[in-house]
């Protein structure tokens, strides 16, 4: 923690329960790519000893909440991020640390512009969960919003 503002992942994990819960690690957070590790925890294993299929989404929504709050934490006064869909595929078993690494689809400066036109941008991220050995495990794609404060 810097002397005067907390960073993305340390504000994540004091606010959300479900870091806190599964113990996510943040590794990179900037408007360019967040990355997330889940750690390999038995309590949150599935039935053939990987993590749980809820405990990836949960660490690849994190990655794109991470991403958003990067690249537009600087609207937060007068817009509230809010995913509004997603799919996730679940590519190849995984087991082990996973990571998820998360991009934006959209140019920052591009949603910026349609909000300050007085609409409601939505913007895509992608994610990637990949295995220890660097295969990708789930791609995530979710699809965000800065709603308007009203």
């Amino acid at each position: 923690m810097s002397d005067t503002l907390p960073s993305i992942g340390e504000l994540l994990t004091a606010t959300v329960p479900m870091v806190r819960t599964l113990n996510l690690e943040y590794v990179e957070t900037t408007p360019e790519r967040a990355v997330l590790r889940l750690p390999d925890q038995p309590d949150y294993h599935n039935h053939i000893g990987g993590p749980h299929a809820g405990a990836m989404f949960t660490l690849a929504e994190s990655a794109s909440g991470a991403i958003v709050l990067a690249a537009f934490g600087d609207q937060l006064s007068r817009a509230v991020p809010l995913a509004v869909r997603s799919e996730i595929a679940f590519k190849k078993v995984a087991k082990g640390v996973v990571t998820a690494t998360a991009t934006l689809g959209r140019p920052v400066d591009e949603v910026v512009a349609q909000l300050d036109a007085g609409e409601r941008p939505e913007f895509p991220v992608e994610v990637a969960i990949t295995r220890e050995d660097g295969a990708v495990s789930g791609e995530m794609h979710i699809v965000w919003t800065l709603r308007p404060n009203s």
